[in-house]
């Protein structure tokens, strides 16, 4: 009675989920993914792995280890399949593997998210995502507003459908997925990307001026002689901003170049060996410049 009490109890118990050769196929996936750079290696062992948990039992299917291999394994596969540059395979697959939408890991709708981003094809994963927010199982995930701020951000932004977007922060998936302060900010950034939408080509400040003056301009003897001087006026504010950027470019020049001197003859030679008298020599020279390009001017204004 005894030993068939505690064998009862073994397979009961949660720990019998022996996951180690799966677990070993996730490290080997990872090793050919990180290590070796060997992608669809990476990808067949995922398969591999993602095979054998298919053929397991319903006692190691109860198993939350069972659940996180999966993932692991999906992960892997996601990114050795984006390394191939096979992404439209990862949302079919991805789906195949879980057999149902709403069986999909948060985390795992995040990357399918990110990678269809990264490639500016947001409509391909736009439905799926759609489904996952709506499903009931999916709104007692822990990223599920990660989930649904993405694809308000990411996804239903750069496709223009702001219309959705404030749809879906009404609904029951704003309210489940956000707080009222963080919903109020996404709607006030949605209404913001609207307006952006809506308004005329962006101008830069030059052009509207130049646009604001030739609406505005009478075409008469005085307004062409004050475009003129306009014109000629800009033309020496430029001529004086280059020329006073080229001089405090050559102060700055000139003072590095005296520290540096400074630096060698008192650091690292000593001023009194022969070898330095070339050096000092430059150092009085710059400082001589120096004294007259500042104190020059005034010396002459004053006699």
């Amino acid at each position: 009675m005894r030993s068939s009490s505690s064998t009862s109890v073994r397979l009961s118990s949660p720990s019998v989920c022996l996951h180690a050769p799966r677990a070993g196929l996730v490290d080997a996936a990872v090793e050919h993914l990180m290590i070796r750079k060997d992608f669809q290696a990476a990808f067949d062992t995922c398969e591999k792995g993602l095979e054998s948990l298919i053929n397991s039992d319903e006692q190691e299917e109860i198993c939350s280890r069972h659940g996180e291999l999966k993932a692991a394994l999906c992960i892997v596969g996601i990114q050795a399949l984006a390394e191939l540059n096979q992404w439209r395979d990862v949302l079919p697959w991805v789906v195949q593997q879980y057999g149902k939408t709403d069986k999909i890991p948060g985390k795992i709708i995040q990357m399918c998210i990110l990678l269809h981003t990264k490639v500016a094809e947001q409509a391909e994963v736009q439905e799926v995502v759609q489904t996952w927010l709506h499903c009931s199982s999916s709104m007692s995930q822990s990223s599920y507003s990660s989930v649904a701020e993405l694809y308000v951000l990411h996804v239903l932004l750069p496709l223009g459908q702001t219309t959705k977007a404030l749809e879906l922060l009404e609904d029951e998936v704003g309210r489940v997925a956000f707080t009222e302060e963080q919903r109020q900010t996404a709607l006030a950034i949605v209404e913001n990307h609207c307006s952006k939408k809506q308004s005329p080509l962006h101008l830069r400040p030059e052009s509207v001026c130049m646009e604001a003056e030739t609406r505005g301009r009478v075409i008469t003897p005085q307004g062409s002689l004050v475009q003129r001087l306009n014109s000629v006026v800009r033309l020496l504010y430029r001529g004086f901003s280059t020329v006073s950027t080229n001089i405090r470019s050559r102060c700055l020049r000139r003072a590095f170049l005296l520290f540096f001197l400074l630096y060698l003859l008192l650091i690292r030679m000593d001023p009194a060996l022969p070898s330095a008298f070339p050096w000092i020599l430059r150092l009085y020279g710059l400082f001589q410049q120096m004294w007259n390009a500042m104190f020059a001017p005034y010396y002459r204004a004053s006699s």
